[in-house]
């Protein structure tokens, strides 16, 4: 290897050691946000209605957009998201593989669609018959709130709504769906 190429590869392989550095150091809960505990997984399975979220380009033109979890043999989570395109005219399918953050009475878990790459998926909130929930990303960016039906009773709105404020999401930007 001559040396110019081993000075370029040696500084792309410090720039991708310093971008994955800084990607797994960072936090994976938004500032001033609990996850909730106890959570029981359990109790968590089955299908979610997404009733309102934060923009975004992943999700742009669905419509009716389900989650539905399951558990897996080795103890993690399966996710099955379904959503109507409205644009394309047809249904946008993708499964999931959930797995724990830490311990598993907490509700702070990372979500994979990706492979090996997983991104923050933080229980924040919820109801104590597990019917409604709200859910975020690591930041204040992404922000869902869940329910088993397709609405949320105005108290529980209410609540969430407060909570999600009171941490730093900019609650007016949530797309009521």
């Amino acid at each position: 290897m001559k040396k110019n190429e081993w000075l370029i590869a040696a500084a792309a392989g410090a720039g991708i050691t310093a971008i994955a550095y800084a990607l797994l150091s960072k936090d994976n809960i938004p500032k001033g946000a609990e996850a909730v505990q106890p959570f029981n997984k359990n109790r968590y399975m089955g299908k979610w209605y997404e009733v309102a979220r934060m923009p975004s380009l992943i999700e742009k033109n669905l419509r009716g957009v389900t989650e539905d979890y399951s558990l897996n043999d080795d103890g993690t989570i399966k996710v099955i998201t379904k959503g109507y395109n409205v644009d394309k005219g047809k249904i946008k399918e993708a499964t999931g593989k959930i797995k724990f953050a830490g311990a598993e009475y907490v509700g702070m878990l990372k979500v994979s669609y990706l492979g090996p790459f997983y991104a923050a998926y933080n229980i924040l909130d919820l109801d104590a018959d597990y019917q409604y929930a709200l859910v975020s990303s690591s930041g204040v960016d992404y922000l869902w709130v869940l329910s088993r039906q397709t609405t949320v009773p105005d108290h529980i709105r209410t609540q969430f709504l407060n909570k999600a404020a009171a941490i730093g999401f900019d609650i007016g930007k949530l797309e009521w769906v």
